[in-house]
């Protein structure tokens, strides 16, 4: 029995997959069904089963992969404790975010970061919500930072712990300066239905405007772009409007110079908070790296 034998089985139980396991620890899934095949041998205990559910502990397996899982998560704080004493960050740590975060707090947060530990080598890459906690379920990344609806209950799997930020967000509708709709408080969508959009083109927004619609009818879509300094600039030169979370409003040039203006959105579907927070998996073994630079991002 030895370690690399040890984190084969761990990375399986987290993925259910055999291939999956294997892509994500750059190594043969052969190599990897063999290696659990001789601990079992060696133990006189079938671990896993295949169904269809994936490749999932026997009844026999669950106590033996319990106390495996103890003693990797032994072993890793045994290393934190080595780091904490010499006061040293060392590995990689890989980030998928979504967009707005993207855009705002995280390029601080990542400044500050690198010029304390340079040493570190960060890797982020931008997705949709669902794909940035898949990543994280299944692995692919040690740290996703994501927005959640207040409006709804989430709930994460067992070994994924969330760490929730203070900032919220809300939606609003950005206009051209001269546009007749300037000079409004507040506006609701379906108010403004028949002015042309420019669309945020996530999935996230998609989600939104496909309710939206169900409820009231199509809006007058010009067209979509993933490109949100694309949208800032059509809004500007009075394109048309677009709706946009706070959080992407931040210290934003086209806000600030007066080239557009923010209006706060009301009513259904967009009456609710956006709340972002950090997932991570507990079983990871640069937890004590994650929670260092989610440090960084609070200060923000």
């Amino acid at each position: 029995m030895n370690f690399e034998q040890l984190e084969y089985i761990k990375e399986v139980i987290e993925t259910k997959s055999m291939s999956i396991a294997a892509k994500n620890l750059h190594v043969t899934q052969s190599a990897i069904s063999q290696s659990i095949s001789l601990l079992e041998k060696e133990f006189g205990v079938q671990l896993f089963k295949r169904s269809r559910n994936g490749t999932i502990p026997t009844e026999e397996g669950k106590n033996i992969i319990a106390k495996v899982l103890e003693i990797l998560k032994k072993a890793d704080e045994l290393k934190e404790e080595v780091q904490s004493l010499t006061s040293s960050y060392i590995g990689e740590l890989k980030i998928a975010t979504v967009p707005s975060i993207f855009m705002t707090y995280l390029p601080k947060a990542l400044a500050k970061f690198k010029k304390d530990f340079p040493q570190i080598k960060v890797t982020i890459m931008e997705m949709d919500n669902k794909d940035v906690i898949e990543e994280v379920n299944q692995n692919k990344v040690d740290l996703g930072l994501i927005a959640l609806f207040n409006t709804v209950k989430h709930t994460f799997p067992e070994h994924i712990a969330f760490h929730s930020f203070q900032t919220q967000g809300t939606f609003h509708v950005i206009v051209p300066k001269d546009s007749v709709l300037a000079f409004s408080k507040e506006l609701q969508l379906i108010d403004i239905r028949e002015y042309p959009f420019v669309i945020y083109g996530k999935n996230f927004y998609n989600n939104l405007i496909e309710d939206f619609e169900k409820h009231f009818g199509p809006l007058n879509i010009i067209f979509k772009s993933t490109n949100s300094e694309v949208i800032k600039k059509s809004v500007s030169e009075g394109v048309g409007i677009s709706i946009v979370s706070s959080l992407m409003l931040m210290d934003d040039p086209y806000l600030e110079s007066g080239r557009i203006i923010s209006i706060p959105l009301t009513g259904h579907p967009l009456n609710f908070h956006l709340l972002f927070g950090g997932i991570y998996s507990k079983n990871r073994n640069q937890t004590r790296l994650i929670k260092k630079f989610l440090e960084y991002f609070e200060r923000q």
